[in-house]
Protein backbone atom coordinates (compact mmCIF):
# COMPACT_ATOMS: atom_id res chain seq x y z
CA UNK A 1 0.00 0.00 0.00
CA UNK A 2 1.67 2.94 -1.21
CA UNK A 3 1.33 6.28 0.87
CA UNK A 4 0.09 9.62 -0.73
CA UNK A 5 2.02 12.85 0.62
CA UNK A 6 -0.64 15.53 0.26
CA UNK A 7 1.07 19.34 -0.33
CA UNK A 8 -0.61 22.57 -0.03
CA UNK A 9 -0.60 24.91 -2.83
CA UNK A 10 -0.13 28.49 -2.01
CA UNK A 11 -3.60 29.05 -3.20
CA UNK A 12 -4.68 27.17 -0.30
CA UNK A 13 -3.89 30.80 1.42
CA UNK A 14 -7.42 31.67 -0.33
CA UNK A 15 -9.22 28.70 1.95
CA UNK A 16 -7.99 29.80 4.68
CA UNK A 17 -8.86 33.74 3.64
CA UNK A 18 -12.23 32.32 3.53
CA UNK A 19 -12.29 30.57 6.82
CA UNK A 20 -10.98 33.94 8.60
CA UNK A 21 -14.03 35.33 6.86
CA UNK A 22 -16.42 32.71 8.28
CA UNK A 23 -15.38 33.97 11.67
CA UNK A 24 -16.49 37.40 11.39
CA UNK A 25 -19.64 36.78 9.60
CA UNK A 26 -20.66 34.29 12.95
CA UNK A 27 -19.31 36.93 14.88
CA UNK A 28 -21.63 39.42 12.85
CA UNK A 29 -24.35 37.60 13.58
CA UNK A 30 -23.69 37.11 17.39
CA UNK A 31 -23.69 40.34 17.69
CA UNK A 32 -26.81 40.91 15.89
CA UNK A 33 -28.58 38.83 18.39
CA UNK A 34 -26.49 40.36 21.04
CA UNK A 35 -28.66 43.85 20.06
CA UNK A 36 -31.99 42.10 19.73
CA UNK A 37 -31.67 40.52 23.47
CA UNK A 38 -31.10 44.42 24.47
CA UNK A 39 -33.88 46.00 22.43
CA UNK A 40 -36.47 42.76 23.12
CA UNK A 41 -35.64 42.35 27.11
CA UNK A 42 -34.67 38.77 26.25
CA UNK A 43 -32.44 37.82 29.07
CA UNK A 44 -29.79 34.50 29.29
CA UNK A 45 -30.84 31.35 29.15
CA UNK A 46 -33.99 31.91 27.11
CA UNK A 47 -33.36 31.12 23.23
CA UNK A 48 -36.33 32.59 22.50
CA UNK A 49 -38.85 35.36 24.16
CA UNK A 50 -41.34 34.61 26.18
CA UNK A 51 -44.36 36.23 25.33
CA UNK A 52 -43.25 35.82 21.89
CA UNK A 53 -41.75 38.08 20.08
CA UNK A 54 -41.66 37.15 16.22
CA UNK A 55 -38.55 39.72 14.86
CA UNK A 56 -36.45 38.73 18.05
CA UNK A 57 -37.03 34.79 17.50
CA UNK A 58 -36.38 35.26 13.71
CA UNK A 59 -32.90 36.60 14.37
CA UNK A 60 -32.05 33.96 16.63
CA UNK A 61 -32.61 31.71 14.17
CA UNK A 62 -30.48 33.16 11.54
CA UNK A 63 -27.66 33.18 13.54
CA UNK A 64 -28.55 29.42 15.01
CA UNK A 65 -28.94 27.90 11.51
CA UNK A 66 -25.87 29.20 10.60
CA UNK A 67 -23.97 27.86 13.55
CA UNK A 68 -25.95 24.04 12.62
CA UNK A 69 -24.67 24.01 8.91
CA UNK A 70 -21.07 25.26 10.28
CA UNK A 71 -19.26 22.13 11.12
CA UNK A 72 -20.00 20.77 7.21
CA UNK A 73 -18.76 24.09 5.85
CA UNK A 74 -15.42 24.17 7.30
CA UNK A 75 -15.24 20.62 7.02
CA UNK A 76 -16.01 20.97 2.92
CA UNK A 77 -14.44 23.74 2.87
CA UNK A 78 -10.68 22.54 4.11
CA UNK A 79 -10.69 19.25 2.81
CA UNK A 80 -12.06 20.55 -0.91
CA UNK A 81 -9.36 22.88 -0.52
CA UNK A 82 -6.73 20.27 -0.42
CA UNK A 83 -7.20 19.69 -4.26
CA UNK A 84 -9.25 22.81 -5.49
CA UNK A 85 -8.44 25.87 -3.49
CA UNK A 86 -9.34 28.47 -5.58
CA UNK A 87 -12.83 26.93 -6.69
CA UNK A 88 -13.17 25.67 -3.10
CA UNK A 89 -12.59 29.32 -1.62
CA UNK A 90 -14.79 30.83 -4.61
CA UNK A 91 -17.82 28.39 -3.20
CA UNK A 92 -16.80 29.00 0.40
CA UNK A 93 -16.99 32.60 -0.19
CA UNK A 94 -20.05 32.12 -2.14
CA UNK A 95 -21.60 30.54 0.97
CA UNK A 96 -20.88 33.40 3.21
CA UNK A 97 -22.30 36.10 1.08
CA UNK A 98 -25.34 34.14 0.79
CA UNK A 99 -25.88 33.54 4.65
CA UNK A 100 -25.69 37.58 4.56
CA UNK A 101 -28.61 37.56 2.52
CA UNK A 102 -30.12 34.70 4.56
CA UNK A 103 -29.93 36.55 7.78
CA UNK A 104 -30.73 40.50 6.74
CA UNK A 105 -33.92 38.58 5.14
CA UNK A 106 -34.95 36.85 8.30
CA UNK A 107 -34.09 40.25 9.81
CA UNK A 108 -37.34 41.69 8.37
CA UNK A 109 -39.28 39.61 10.58
CA UNK A 110 -41.04 37.89 7.48
CA UNK A 111 -39.47 34.11 7.79
CA UNK A 112 -39.95 33.59 3.85
CA UNK A 113 -37.45 36.52 2.88
CA UNK A 114 -34.41 34.24 4.36
CA UNK A 115 -35.25 31.86 0.88
CA UNK A 116 -33.27 35.02 -1.01
CA UNK A 117 -29.90 33.31 0.83
CA UNK A 118 -30.46 29.96 -0.88
CA UNK A 119 -27.94 30.16 -3.39
CA UNK A 120 -25.53 29.39 -1.05
CA UNK A 121 -26.39 25.64 -1.16
CA UNK A 122 -25.01 25.55 -5.16
CA UNK A 123 -21.76 27.11 -3.14
CA UNK A 124 -22.18 23.67 -0.74
CA UNK A 125 -23.04 21.50 -3.53
CA UNK A 126 -19.64 22.48 -5.56
CA UNK A 127 -17.40 21.51 -2.17
CA UNK A 128 -19.35 18.71 -1.80
CA UNK A 129 -18.42 17.53 -5.13
CA UNK A 130 -14.88 18.73 -4.94
CA UNK A 131 -14.68 16.50 -1.90
CA UNK A 132 -15.83 13.47 -3.73
CA UNK A 133 -13.38 13.65 -6.62
CA UNK A 134 -10.93 14.15 -4.09
CA UNK A 135 -11.48 10.70 -2.11
CA UNK A 136 -11.94 9.34 -5.16
CA UNK A 137 -8.51 10.63 -6.08
CA UNK A 138 -6.97 9.22 -2.95
CA UNK A 139 -8.42 5.48 -3.68
CA UNK A 140 -6.96 5.74 -7.17
CA UNK A 141 -10.64 4.82 -8.57
CA UNK A 142 -10.27 7.99 -11.13
CA UNK A 143 -6.71 9.06 -12.09
CA UNK A 144 -4.52 11.71 -9.97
Amino acid sequence: MAALALQLQPEYGYVILVFIASIFLLQWLGIRVGMARKKYEVKYPKMYTEPYSHVFNCIQRAHQNTLEGYPMFLVLLFLGGILYPKLSAASGALWIASRVVYALGYYTGDPERRRFGAFGYIGLLTMLVINVIFALKLLGIVAQ
